[in-house]
């Protein structure tokens, strides 16, 4: 019985090619479309899964809040870590991560920049699962001076992973660190991803005992029995105990309804669900996820819709097939075994060739994504099963309508030629219009991530990005202003700066902030050394006072900050020039200084951030780049001079260089690749929605050839038929219009939520992309309806 339904099948997808190609092709894309997917979302939600204990580890993080503005960091202050341990018995383990910036390492007579370079406590290895090469990860990072490397770093330096107590010289601090452990490359699909794991003894900040500071990403390993939110209820009378010092009163602050917090992020949800300040790496968002997850559903959908649109308008043509096989004596069970065994063979057909086209659409998907997604053994055993399921799924709810419905045709109804109400027309319109609904709202959803993005190219962000060349590590040079004052000399120069502070840069110092009076509580701000040329050179205004100046010594004991930082100090206007304002370092020195100007506010963090309080001082910046202000005229001659420049006072380092609004575009990295995402998916739905339109323009055209020979003979020319075929599909495109829109605005609203600066959604997406459905469909159907309306009409009169 199998082999005949599938012998019958296969003859009757045959005799239709001109439909099953159709149905082939729509399903095709909508799988391979839904595979690519799939690989995203499965990539995604894979982060950080490769620890054993990743149920049990919790990041700690920080919320502060002053005077009505909250902040929320991904990090906590330096002794919080072993306090935690400590204090609460839950706690199994802890420890601290802080970055190295800008990192130097020798190898033989060239100095190589190193981006992946971290301070680490010993019990790191303890709570994530790193395996080694070499080594012990137990005592590893136990000794100052101690590093581990990856296999990548250690082939790369030494050509071998047997490397234990050799040396590599980091130039930032001249001094070599020895190698106790070589670990395997760590998971792409990890939160953060370092190559050198050194000491934490070797930094020595990591003793700082104030809790004020908050400079380390803390991690810990709960007991296996531990409840984290019993604990993290706990660790309101912890800050509290901690922070009640001769120095600062918490109680005092907490009570006009300030707080700092301490809360726990589990470790599987950071990837996804955190996007605070100070993040290890660039995190995702799972309000994509659920978009993607949408798209993909709702392009299969389309596909289906599709087949059952097909299927049911060819109803007539093979009405006739039914009512035959009825009088025969075929029972209804047997034809809708007959049509749900086309549906899974066409699905089945769609599903193999899906496979390749996903396949060969990997690279470039890849590409868009920012991804390295790929085939492996690993993936294909739970792939095959599921597209199986798939193709079993799609086929069936594909096939069911027209299974049912072609099987329900009564024989004498049929071959007495009465088809009236048999046709399905009510559910293929219904179908089409949940087709175009979908369509519309991912035009409207594309045009809307493309419009903020255009927004955030061209917001005024409080600095001038354009024109801005930055040449990275200077600061390995025995003096940068020497190199600065050489290159100022060039023409096309007009401005340089020495300092690692930028808006587009992620070289961020945090500090504690406060005011004269003893009723100004300590904030949390940014505390950047910049120098004399700084505003100059970034296009950045003052709103009250003067910049700094080389001319004045006492501008060393000055201090600029921005508007925020004004207003979180109590101060409007000029009335806070002169202040006094207190910051107290890491090793709970008060350093005072003179407010000698206010900077008018300027973005330095994503625009999904609101501004935060920025204090700048005149100091050398241990981290710093050379940025330059050029002219924009023959830059790249420019350039080959300050590269001259360069290898005059640096004749073993490489010359690195970047341009501030390429950096700038990198912070926006994760929406533009949403936006070519969705523009791509919104391609393939349109795409698919139109073969499934073309489609059913030609069934319906075939279905009145008689109505359209009898027009033409009395005399309709071709505009009126060709009006009278496209009309009833442009209803139905402008009632999903209706439906769409409103929804897409709700959810378009919602996404734009998500940034502290955006654009309004505006009325000329919705214009734009209704006009543009409804030409889309009139350019689809209109190819059919003319086609039918220059046939000769006794063609068609004489087929009757």
């Amino acid at each position: 019985m199998i082999r005949n339904l599938i012998k019958t099948a296969f003859r009757s997808l045959l005799k239709n090619r001109t439909f099953t190609i159709l149905n082939v092709l729509g399903l095709t894309l909508g799988l391979a479309a839904c595979l690519l997917i799939v690989f995203y979302i499965a990539d995604e939600l894979s982060y950080d899964n490769y620890n054993t204990k990743a149920d049990r580890i919790y990041r700690v993080n920080t919320d502060f809040k002053y005077n009505d503005v909250t902040t929320s960091y991904a990090i906590v202050a330096p002794p919080v870590a072993a306090a935690l341990k400590h204090d609460f018995p839950e706690i199994e383990q802890a420890a601290r991560l802080t970055p190295s910036a800008n990192t130097r390492v020798k190898k033989g007579d060239e100095n190589l920049q190193e981006y992946k370079v971290v301070y680490s406590d010993p019990a790191i290895f303890s709570i994530f699962t790193l395996p080694f090469i070499a080594g012990d990860a137990a005592t590893a990072l136990k000794e100052p001076h101690t590093v581990v490397i990856n296999e990548t770093t250690a082939l790369k330096y030494f050509g071998s992973t047997n490397v234990i107590g050799r040396s590599l010289t980091l130039i930032n601090d001249s001094t070599d660190y020895k190698v106790t452990g070589v670990m395997h490359d760590m998971p792409i699909q990890s939160h953060f991803n370092f190559d050198f794991f050194l000491s934490m003894a070797s930094n020595p900040r990591s003793t700082d005992n104030n809790f004020n500071h908050f400079n380390y990403q803390t991690y810990i390993l709960l007991k296996p029995d531990a409840n984290p939110q019993r604990l993290e209820a706990k660790f309101g009378n912890f800050m509290k105990l901690h922070l009640n010092t001769s120095t600062f009163n918490y109680d005092k602050f907490a009570s006009n309804g300030n707080f700092i917090r301490l809360n726990l992020t589990p470790l599987k949800d950071i990837h996804l669900h955190s996007n605070r300040q100070r993040e290890l790496g660039v995190n995702g968002d799972i309000s994509y996820i659920y978009i993607f997850g949408a798209i993909a559903l709702f392009i299969l959908l389309i596909a289906c819709i599709n087949f059952m649109n097909l299927s049911t308008a060819r109803s007539a043509n093979r009405a006739r097939e039914v009512g035959v096989r009825k009088v025969l004596g075929s029972p209804r069970i047997y034809l809708i075994y007959q049509f749900l065994a086309e549906s899974i063979l066409i699905t089945l057909f769609a599903a193999v060739l899906a496979l390749l086209l996903a396949w060969v659409l990997l690279h470039s998907f890849n590409e868009v994504a920012g991804k390295n997604l790929t085939v492996t053994s690993h993936n294909t055993v739970y792939l095959l099963p599921a597209l199986l399921v798939i193709v079993i799924i799609v086929g069936v709810i594909a096939g069911s309508y027209p299974a049912f419905f072609l099987s329900a045709f009564k024989p004498v109804n049929v071959l007495n030629g009465k088809l009236t109400g048999l046709r399905g027309g009510g559910l293929r319109s219904a179908l089409i219009v949940f087709q175009f609904a979908i369509t519309i709202f991912l035009i409207i959803g594309t045009l809307t991530i493309y419009n903020q993005l255009n927004y955030i190219q061209n917001k005024n962000l409080g600095f001038d990005r354009n024109h801005v060349l930055i040449v990275k590590n200077v600061n390995l040079l025995e003096d940068p202003n020497i190199l600065k004052a050489e290159v100022k000399k060039l023409s096309g120069v007009i401005d340089a700066s020495v300092t690692g502070f930028l808006p587009t840069a992620d070289n961020r110092q945090p500090a504690n902030i406060s005011g004269e009076h003893s009723s100004s509580a300590p904030f949390m701000s940014e505390l950047w050394e910049v120098d004399a040329d700084y505003l100059g050179t970034l296009g950045m205004n003052l709103v009250s006072g003067r910049n700094f100046s080389d001319k004045m010594k006492t501008d060393s004991a000055g201090i600029l900050i921005n508007e925020t930082a004004a207003k979180m100090l109590g101060y409007m206007g000029n009335n806070i020039l002169n202040k006094k304002v207190f910051y107290t370092d890491r090793a709970g020195l008060k350093h005072e200084y003179q407010v000698l100007g206010v900077v008018k506010d300027f973005n330095f963090n994503s625009l999904r951030d609101n501004i935060t309080p920025l204090a700048m001082i005149l100091a050398p910046d241990f981290r710093a780049s050379l940025n330059i202000r050029i002219e924009s005229g023959n830059i790249k001659a420019l350039m080959t001079q300050v590269e001259k420049k360069w290898n005059t006072v640096s004749a073993n380092q490489r010359f690195e260089y970047s341009f501030m609004d390429q950096d700038f575009d990198t912070l926006y990295r994760t929406e533009q690749r949403t936006g070519d995402i969705f523009l791509s998916f919104t391609f393939l739905a349109i795409l698919i929605a139109c073969l499934g339109l073309f489609g059913l323009a030609a069934c319906t055209a075939e279905q009145r050839s008689k109505e359209i020979g009898i027009r033409k003979i009395l005399g309709a020319n071709v505009a009126r038929i060709t009006t009278l075929l496209t009309k009833d599909f442009i209803r139905l495109v402008i009632v999903a219009i209706v439906i769409a829109s409103p929804l897409a605005w709700l959810a378009m609203q919602h996404w734009l939520q998500g940034f502290a600066y955006r654009q309004e959604f505006s009325w000329w997406i919705l214009l734009i992309a209704g006009l543009g459905a409804i030409l889309i469909a009139v350019i689809t159907v209109s190819f059919q309806s003319i086609k039918v309306a220059v046939a000769n009409p006794i063609k068609s009169l004489r087929r009757e």
